[in-house]
């Protein structure tokens, strides 16, 4: 009887179809790729883009040349041993982390929870409630503020200005729509700058970098 099992069960092996060696090598490098898209680490944890944008959370990374010049000055607005808010910049916040500051704090607000990878820099944060923050996070206690709103809306941009004016010390340095020029500046007093920020991705909406201070930004266009 046992052995009449076993034979059945050979026969059934056989007829059960084998994926190929490179079939199966393929698949393996699928899921390898997923699994760092979600959970990437090592030499690679800061590299912008290594977190892939979700559309449907509006999110369009900076290319490399952009997210270096404002990670630069951020650093130089900040001052030495400065603290940093990066608010819905992750882009800004992995090349200062790249940059490897060590006399820097950089945190970032953020509402993919993707970036908790970052540990206890990553700060869950939705601009719907612009105040809802943990309690470790003290009002006026970062030197500088780096701010991209997710929505090219004025709700959005006054929601995350309530954030940008509870954190910042003074220095804010934001990055939205030209479309938002007016509005920025009733908002937040700031001004636009020559650079123009590009991103990975063409985007149908100009653009550009605002500050409430003497910025290199305003050095060139």
């Amino acid at each position: 009887m046992s052995q009449t099992l076993c034979e059945m069960s050979e026969s059934e092996d056989d007829d059960i179809p084998q994926l190929s060696s490179h079939t199966l090598a393929a698949l393996q490098e699928f899921y390898a790729e997923q699994k760092q898209s979600v959970n990437p680490g090592g030499d690679d944890k800061y590299n912008v883009g290594v977190i892939e944008e979700d559309w449907q959370l509006s999110q369009f990374w900076y290319s490399q040349d952009t997210a270096l010049r404002l990670a630069r000055e951020a650093i130089d607005a900040a001052g030495e041993g400065g603290r940093i808010a990066c608010v819905s910049a992750p882009s800004v916040y992995q090349k200062l982390r790249e940059l490897c500051r060590e006399d820097s704090s950089v945190y970032i607000f953020e509402y993919d929870r993707r970036f908790a990878i970052y540990g206890d820099e990553f700060i869950f944060y939705d601009y719907n409630h612009p105040l809802e923050l943990p309690e470790g996070i003290a009002a006026h206690s970062f030197d500088l503020v780096v701010a991209d709103p997710p929505y090219l809306s004025e709700e959005c941009l006054r929601k995350t200005s309530e954030t940008i004016q509870f954190l910042t010390r003074g220095k804010i340095l934001l990055c939205t729509g030209a479309i938002m020029e007016e509005q920025a500046a009733q908002l937040l007093g700031v001004k636009m700058c020559k650079f123009i920020p590009e991103h990975s991705r063409n985007l149908a909406n100009e653009f550009r970098c605002y500050t409430n201070y003497d910025s290199g930004l305003d050095c060139e266009a």
